[in-house]
């Protein structure tokens, strides 16, 4: 009778966790059979699976295991978030589309709106209070308020995915874009997730690493980047993860999203360099999961490899999402540059930098 009673106990929690994770929206979805038979195709899918050309050893597969890191996080570390809130600086709504300049706003993380040549993208808008299906749960962002509001912002030309982690992709804010965004441009399999979430497949456009769409004068490609993809614990690098190459007439843009570095970068500079603005991850690493996430010093060797002008260090400045001091992504980013000689801007949250400008925003303001 235990027996029987332990069985049915835990019959209904992995029906229970079906059943949330099939009917909770936050999810996302699977693609359709038809979808599926598409994304197969890929050179990039393999066995079921998208994977990067060489080995990666990630969070669910790290080096010196998993216990090490479990370990970490409990003890924790009191410097992982600031002190005291964030204060970004207002955007105000008249500043947007001004003019054709080309400029990029950054709304902490990976969050960027880029004005290039006319044209309006907001690339991985995450601008959700915490990464995580439901809001109430997980580490909360940084500031309580962002640079502007959604509902203030004019159209949107386009958002640019990179991939499907919470981090990167908010049911809330994908919601809220809906009726400001023209089109969701995104990698192989994040379609669907849109379209559950009520977005026409008419405004969806996905995308193979190396895929190109022209877009009001402007050519985006997709590129490789070096990670893995899922919102569950069914769906584990069932759609593609990517970077972003946005080239328009006086400007070109690389947007890494997350990656560990590689040797994609380098073919990235050799093939579209050089870059007047590069947009490049920095923050939520370790050693042990490197493989997805550069190291600072590694985000350098890829902004040479690349053949950037100026970067602006992302994925930080917003959540904790690993054990180091939330300062030092910055702090390390900025030594390795100055030992190279790199332009490095680090803008406030809500400060733009203007590209092709004498000046560009370089004060330690988190100091």
């Amino acid at each position: 009778m235990t027996f029987i009673l332990i069985a049915a106990v835990i019959l209904a929690l992995i029906a229970a966790v079906y059943f949330v994770m099939t009917l909770y929206p936050a999810f996302g979805a699977r693609a359709s059979k038809a979808e599926r038979a598409a994304i197969s195709r890929s050179p990039q899918y393999q066995q079921g699976k998208f994977v990067y050309p060489f080995p990666v050893a990630g969070i669910e597969n790290p080096r010196g295991g998993g216990l090490s890191i479990l370990k970490d996080f409990v003890k924790g570390n009191p410097n992982s978030r600031p002190k005291t809130p964030l204060l970004p600086q207002p955007l105000l709504t008249g500043s947007i589309q001004q003019n054709r300049e080309t400029k990029a706003t950054w709304f902490g993380h990976s969050a960027v709106l880029l004005e290039i040549e006319g044209v309006t993208l907001f690339l991985d808008p995450m601008l959700g209070r915490t990464p995580s299906p439901f809001p109430a749960i997980g580490g909360k962002r940084y500031s309580r308020q962002l640079p502007i509001e959604l509902a203030d912002l004019p159209p949107i030309d386009a958002v640019l995915l990179s991939h499907d982690h919470y981090d990167h992709l908010d049911y809330g804010t994908i919601r809220q874009l809906q009726q400001k965004a023209s089109m969701f441009i995104v990698p192989l399999g994040v379609g669907a997730h849109l379209k559950r979430w009520g977005i026409s497949g008419e405004r969806i456009r996905e995308f193979d690493w190396w895929d190109e769409i022209t877009l009001a004068g402007l050519t985006l490609t997709s590129a490789p980047a070096r990670h893995f993809s899922g919102r569950s614990l069914l769906d584990r690098n069932t759609t593609l993860w990517c970077s972003w190459i946005i080239q328009g007439a006086n400007a070109k843009i690389f947007f890494s999203g997350d990656s560990g570095y590689g040797p994609h970068f380098a073919e990235i500079g050799q093939k579209y360099g050089p870059f007047d603005l590069t947009l490049m991850e920095c923050g939520q690493y370790d050693l042990r999961w490197s493989d997805i996430h550069m190291m600072p010093e590694q985000t350098v060797q890829a902004q040479i490899d690349l053949q950037g002008k100026l970067m602006i260090p992302i994925h930080w400045g917003a959540f904790t999402l690993a054990m180091h001091d939330w300062t030092d992504p910055v702090e390390r980013v900025l030594r390795a540059a100055k030992e190279h000689g790199l332009r490095l801007a680090t803008p406030r949250i809500g400060e733009p930098v203007h590209v092709g400008a004498e000046t560009y925003p370089s004060s330690p303001w988190w100091r």
